[in-house]
Parts: C-alpha cells; structure tokens; sequence
C-alpha cells in the first residue's frame, strides 16, 4: 500500500543489519521535507530509495518533477520514467504517486517495464521546458 508521507511517518525504519547506511542525514532531512511539501504521493519505497542511495531531491528537483509528471498527464500517460538529472524515476501519473527512484550508479543494466512514456526533465533555464518523449 502507498502512503502519504505525514510528518516522519513515511520515514523507513532504522537500517537493518547488512543493509547499505543511510546518507547524509541532513541531505535526506531536506529531501524528506521537500516530499512532503510537494502535491505528489511518494511511497515508502521511494523514501527508503532516497535514504539508502542519498538520492538529492531539493525543492527545486521536486518541483521540476512535478512539471514533468503534469506533462505526462497531459499527454496521457499513466506510468511514466521521468529522468531527472542523474536519477531514473518511476511515476503513477494516474495516482500523482512517485514509486521509485534510481541513480546512475545503481541503473546499470536496469530494465523498466510497464511503462507507457519516457519524460525527459531540463534544467529551467533560459525559459526551457521539459522535453517529453512517448513511446509508440
């Protein structure tokens, strides 16, 4: 089940034995806090992905994906892989839910199945947008 992230509920549990520490604390204290700000649902998988890999999600990331997830809707999407900078992430367009989240280093010979769009998210600069690519 997915749910809303409400204050540090969402947050996962204290790193297992053998499983990767967390990184930065601070970094994923701002993440957790710019998650939480945004409109979009992120599930316990994709804050445990954040924590574990010390993904950086600031406001401003935040925020682009939440450009680029309005821009797969537009256009009809349901699930999506939205690249943003160096992360792969998987979106339920349809649910406003963002499921997981990967960094070059971990998608390596990844595949993405059960995907019916692929955005592409740019830096804002110059008055760019998203570019978004469809699969046929």
């Amino acid at each position: 089940m997915i749910d809303r992230i409400d204050g540090l509920r969402g947050a996962p549990p204290a790193a297992r034995p053998g499983s990767p520490a967390p990184a930065g604390g601070q970094r994923f204290a701002e993440a957790l806090a710019a998650m939480e700000r945004s409109p979009l649902e992120f599930s316990k998988h994709m804050v445990r992905r954040v924590e574990q890999r010390g993904l950086r999600l600031d406001d401003e990331r935040v925020s682009r994906l939440e450009q680029a997830v309005s821009r797969a809707e537009e256009k009809g999407s349901r699930d999506s892989l939205i690249l943003l900078d160096e992360l792969a992430v998987v979106v339920s367009v349809r649910n406003h839910t963002v499921i997981t989240a990967v960094d070059e280093a971990s998608r390596k010979e990844q595949v993405f199945t059960n995907i019916d769009s692929v955005v592409i998210a740019e830096p804002a600069r110059n008055g760019e947008q998203e570019r978004d690519i469809e699969r046929s």
